[in-house]
């Protein structure tokens, strides 16, 4: 089987997590930093923001299940592309919008559909796409969050209304138990 991976930054990663993990075709999740200058950056001084280091989600996926343009459009609609280091009350740098690809073919397929998305919003698209570069990934408990702790006060209010968004509208995208 052929295993795809792409990096997503969409705010807070304990909300991309939280969808990705439930997508038809999605191998594994990890939630983890990119593209800042720390080596090995830990979760306060990403939080403090002055690493450069991105919030992401690295997802893999088989693509004989899921095309690359599927994700990216599932990563579009959980997330506002259009507010700059910002979703929702988490502001900072860590919190923008990215796309940070493997190869040179997903960078193509993201600027395609990026293209169409800043058509939809406007020309209002703040999203970057660079190369993934210097990931690192989160500590443990961040991992698997929002299934961890769905009764969290963040998890209530944030996140499952973002896991309820991507249920409605890619219902047929939700993996069977």
């Amino acid at each position: 089987m052929a295993v795809e991976t792409i990096t997503l930054g969409g705010g807070c990663f304990w909300c991309t997590e939280a969808v990705f993990e439930q997508v038809q075709g999605v191998l594994a999740v990890q939630s983890g930093y990119c593209n800042g200058q720390v080596r090995q950056p830990t979760y306060e001084q990403v939080c403090e923001g002055s690493t450069g280091h991105a919030e992401v989600v690295r997802v893999q996926f088989d693509p004989a299940q899921l095309s690359l343009r599927e994700v990216l459009e599932i990563f579009f609609v959980i997330h506002d592309p259009t507010t700059l280091n910002r979703q929702g009350n988490d502001v900072g740098t860590q919190y923008r919008s990215g796309i940070y690809w493997h190869d040179a073919g997903q960078a193509d397929v993201a600027r395609a559909v990026m293209a169409e998305v800043d058509a939809t919003v406007g020309g209002r698209l703040v999203t970057e796409l660079v190369a993934e570069a210097n990931y690192w990934p989160a500590e443990d408990y961040h991992q698997h969050y929002f299934a961890n702790h769905p009764g969290a006060g963040y998890c209530a209010y944030v996140v499952a209304p973002k896991v309820a968004k991507f249920r409605k509208t890619f219902a047929a995208r939700v993996r069977q138990a």
